[in-house]
């Protein structure tokens, strides 16, 4: 079940799950912190199992329905058990978006192509890394 975990960003459970998402030092986890709390357009949902916060999923949705996803994370010893699919399911279900846009590395780009995402070869942003732009069309899948 996703929860909005925005009001308590500081709380330890809730900065680990962020610092899984951002660049893996301490200025790059408070610039995201600081980011969530100065937009109010930036959301942050926490996906709860059995009261334990397992994953988290931060993003922006536009006028138009579209949601950029900026950060989404998995405690390690959860990963690979379906909860980041039960995060965009819900996500999806809540928001109903006509479009959900996400930039990720090599290391996370089977996860958005497993659950229907179009991925896209962004090229080495930074020397020696490859990005990429994963695309979920709702209207799309909603055709087919």
């Amino acid at each position: 079940m996703l929860i909005n975990v925005k009001s308590y960003i500081h709380k330890l459970e809730v900065t680990e799950l962020l610092s899984y998402a951002v660049f893996p030092d301490d200025k790059s986890l408070n610039a995201a912190i600081d980011r969530y709390e100065g937009s109010e357009s930036l959301r942050l949902y926490g996906f709860e199992d059995e009261e334990l916060l397992v994953g988290l999923i931060g993003y922006e949705m536009d006028d138009e329905r579209m949601i950029t996803i900026h950060h989404i994370a998995v405690l390690p010893e959860n990963r690979m058990k379906g909860y980041g699919r039960g995060m965009m399911l819900e996500l999806l279900e809540a928001q109903n978006p006509a479009q959900i846009i996400a930039e990720t590395d090599e290391e996370a780009v089977d996860f958005y192509r497993n659950i229907g995402f179009v991925v896209y070869s962004l090229g080495e942003i930074h020397p020696g890394i490859e990005r990429f732009r994963c695309v979920y069309d709702a209207a799309v899948e909603e055709e087919e």
